[in-house]
């Protein structure tokens, strides 16, 4: 299929744009063992949560404390029986990797602000729309579901749309497009029989005042 039939007329597949690599293999299914053990695992967390009553919090204070527990045990039981003790790596930060993360974060907090301040001071308009819209969407989706499973079902979106999207991509191209033409052909006849019409009725009605 050409690129001119393909949507926005693109040149590279749908894995050349998610990145072409480990994470757009499991997105496409490509490494179907890990995308279906993230699928089973995501929807395990799910059940958890929504089942037992656990918090995101709660689960996590409570995983570390059977692992601290545990590594505990296991070191005072290592040190009575002259035994080895837990094989624990050695935990600890560098200056350079904190000097980068805080980096990164600066310039993108930066980005953010200042982008809000764009916003904010009316000096692009476009985005504040855009921004505008993203955020009634968020407030409207977020009012009909919780946070997790809006999480889950958004993870479930990522790992089927794009690979059904890539499975049928000359069908789904081919329609999209037919309908995108025929709404072209709606609106020149809708511009010349009544936008252009109403167009001229405001000149003239400006002209008589």
């Amino acid at each position: 299929m050409g690129s001119l039939d393909r949507l926005f007329n693109r040149q590279r597949s749908v894995h050349e744009i998610l990145g072409g690599g480990l994470v757009a293999d499991v997105i496409l299914w490509r490494q179907k063992n890990v995308t279906v053990g993230i699928l089973l695992v995501t929807l395990a967390a799910w059940v958890v949560f929504e089942k037992s009553g656990y918090t995101l919090l709660s689960l996590l204070s409570s995983v570390f404390l059977l692992l601290i527990v545990i590594l505990f045990i296991w070191a005072k039981s290592a040190a009575i029986l002259n035994r080895p003790s837990p094989p624990l790596p050695e935990l600890h930060l560098s200056e350079e990797m904190v000097n980068e993360m805080a980096s990164f974060i600066r310039i993108r907090v930066n980005n953010l602000l200042r982008v809000s301040q764009d916003i904010a001071l009316g000096k692009d308009s476009k985005l504040f729309f855009k921004v505008a819209g993203y955020l009634c969407l968020i407030s409207f989706v977020g009012g009909m579901t919780d946070f997790l499973t809006l999480a889950y079902t958004s993870l479930v979106i990522i790992l089927t749309i794009p690979a059904l999207y890539e499975r049928y991509e000359a069908h789904i191209d081919k329609f999209i497009i037919m309908e995108y033409r025929r709404l072209q052909q709606l609106y020149a006849f809708l511009d010349e029989k009544c936008f252009s019409k109403l167009q001229k009725w405001v000149v003239e009605k400006r002209k008589l005042s």
